[in-house]
């Protein structure tokens, strides 16, 4: 199994790679978004997947594990092909996966290229086990609050909170619940405030 490719890139698109390495040029299919954080970068080290199929090898290249990790997941669903899954994550981040599937949210999951209702309750019900397993996340309920919330001041609350001590499933658990019940709360220092009277 190659793990990784580390070279010079000899030709770049969105789509894919050539990078050259002792002497070898290697075609790498790559994402919309590990094309953008590449940049002007004239050398490379991609994280790989070596898929093979009875019509032939491929080559799949990720700047990032966690993008790396999720194309793997979605590869493993029933219908979900590598093309599909590289349409993806061009489409929405990892995070923006791993949280979708944890919620349960198949709009989010519907907005890529190719994939229908059907797709998307199936990636759900095959990968949602295993994300949260992977992420360690502390509940359904948690995770979906994550994804849906909107409020700004929500992450600051959460990392000010961390950096005073807290462990932070503690910390998200008691700033979704006051959010809940209040999610008109757009300040961070109000957050933290109330937060603060729960968690001591």
């Amino acid at each position: 199994m190659i793990a990784y490719i580390k070279g010079k890139i000899s030709y770049k698109s969105p789509t894919d790679l050539i990078v050259e390495a002792n002497g070898i040029g290697y075609r790498i299919f790559i994402t919309v978004n590990t094309f953008r954080q590449l940049g002007n970068a004239t050398e490379v080290q991609l994280l790989t997947h070596y898929l093979v199929k009875e019509d032939g090898h491929s080559l799949y290249g990720f700047l990032e594990a966690e993008e790396l990790n999720i194309f793997e997941h979605l590869i493993s669903v029933s219908g979900v092909g590598p093309s599909t899954a590289r349409l993806m994550l061009s489409a929405m981040s990892p995070k923006d996966i791993r949280m979708a599937i944890i919620a349960e949210n198949e709009t989010i999951l519907k907005s890529a290229k190719g994939i229908g209702v059907k797709s998307a309750k199936r990636i759900i019900i095959e990968l949602k086990d295993k994300l949260l397993k992977d992420s360690g996340a502390v509940s359904d309920a948690i995770a979906a609050s994550m994804l849906n919330s909107e409020n700004p001041a929500r992450e600051e609350a959460v990392s000010a909170l961390i950096t005073l001590g807290f462990l932070r499933p503690n910390v998200q658990k008691v700033i979704n619940a006051i959010l809940k019940e209040n999610p008109k709360i757009n300040d961070s220092g109000e957050l933290i405030r109330i937060a603060l009277g729960q968690l001591s």
